[in-house]
């Protein structure tokens, strides 16, 4: 399996309990806004400790509460893509990229610098900086970030939401582009049917019960 994860979550006043197994390629995560999902992902690379449960990757136990195992965000070799895209502003798109590269141990680099720029066909922005990019240009370079991290998985939180149609279309192309070359695990967060239908391989589906 690539995603084995059970989760009992408090997040304020509310608690999510999840729980799913799903084999290679996209998992998405659906659910009305406020359900949890992005939690979730919070979650799986880290950042959320649950009260209990384990996330396993790949046969690789990330967390399991009953054994005491919790291991540590900067060393679970997940690319997180943030819905806010936490790119460094002061930094043109090259040495945001750059830092993503410096992160990955050699054993784990899957993709070059400027097959990563070619892939992303971002040849074109890399002197300028966050504030002077669309919105689907800042979300190439921040998938490119996390691929040059060299994950082992990736963690999508609706990389699409705040794009028009035809920003759309050029990022789920990436990110199918992205399952064929490299075979990375990914869960990716979304509400829209139409963009599940299209990249998903497995759906997980969240309600206000879960």
């Amino acid at each position: 399996m690539a995603f084995d994860i059970a989760l009992d979550l408090v997040r304020g006043e509310r608690r999510i309990a999840l729980t799913f197994a799903t084999g290679a390629g996209i998992t998405a995560l659906c659910g009305p806004s406020g359900v949890g999902k992005s939690s979730v992902l919070a979650a799986v690379a880290g950042l959320l400790r649950p009260q209990s449960g384990h996330v396993v990757v790949d046969g690789v136990t990330l967390f399991d509460a009953a054994q005491n195992v919790s291991v540590p965000p900067e060393a679970r070799a997940c690319g997180l893509v943030f819905q806010d895209l936490r790119l460094f502003p002061h930094l043109t798109v090259a040495a945001n990229l750059h830092y993503g590269e410096r992160r990955a141990p050699r054993a784990r680099q899957i993709v070059g610098f400027a097959e990563t720029v070619r892939l992303l066909g971002i040849e074109d922005l890399l002197a300028r900086r966050p504030a002077t990019l669309s919105g689907g240009e800042a979300q190439r370079v921040a998938i490119g970030r996390a691929l040059l991290a060299g994950p082992r998985f990736l963690l999508l939180d609706e990389p699409l939401a705040a794009l028009d149609g035809a920003l759309r279309e050029g990022i789920m192309a990436v990110i199918e582009r992205i399952r064929a070359e490299f075979a990375l695990p990914m869960i990716l967060v979304s509400h829209h049917a139409d963009q599940v239908a299209r990249l998903a391989d497995h759906v997980v589906l969240m309600d206000t019960s879960s």
